[in-house]
């Protein structure tokens, strides 16, 4: 992985980031909220609501993984807009082309998001939703100080008649909390 570049999202990666977005939706239904029929008709334009500082300030902002050029990955981070829990952020939309499956790309994309999160004033948690069952996603979570304090039961009802759960998952920021 010498080749492989972590950054923020910038205005030109936004065709090739709906690209890998529409192909992970279409090949991983049961990952993912969202559904490939409906995205693939997204306007391009929309995903600027990605960009770091999109969607009224709520992004801080989308990495992007870049192999040799080529966007093989990204991971969105979100912020609460209320100020009574602007202290918590979200990871949404994990994303790793399967020509970059385990390589350690989806740690590499998670590991420099914490830590720019880590460093972003006045955030004092982050957390995300993972399918129930993705034992590779939860170790990655799990071993980056992620754990689980729910359950979202039937969070997903798939086309084929499958009803998935979500785990919910939080890491704290910032120094270790106090005995």
């Amino acid at each position: 992985m010498d080749s492989l570049l972590i950054r923020p999202m910038v205005e030109p990666d936004l065709l090739a980031y709906k690209a890998l977005r529409d192909g992970m939706l279409a090949a991983h239904p049961e990952a993912f909220t969202s559904d490939a029929e409906t995205e693939i008709q997204r306007d391009l334009a929309s995903y600027r609501s990605r960009l770091t500082g999109g969607a009224n300030g709520t992004t801080l902002f989308t990495l992007v993984a870049l192999d040799g050029g080529r966007l093989v990955g990204a991971l969105t981070c979100e912020r609460e807009p209320r100020r009574k829990v602007q202290h918590t952020a979200h990871l949404v939309g994990m994303m790793v082309a399967a020509s970059h499956r385990g390589r350690g790309l989806g740690r590499a994309l998670l590991a420099e998001a914490l830590d720019r999160l880590q460093a972003t004033p006045g955030l004092a948690q982050v957390t995300l939703s993972v399918t129930a069952g993705n034992r590779a996603a939860i170790g990655l979570y799990e071993s980056q100080g992620f754990e689980r304090y729910g359950r979202l039961p039937d969070a997903i009802r798939l086309p084929d008649g499958r009803r998935l759960d979500k785990d919910l998952m939080v890491r704290r920021l910032g120094p270790a909390p106090r005995a």
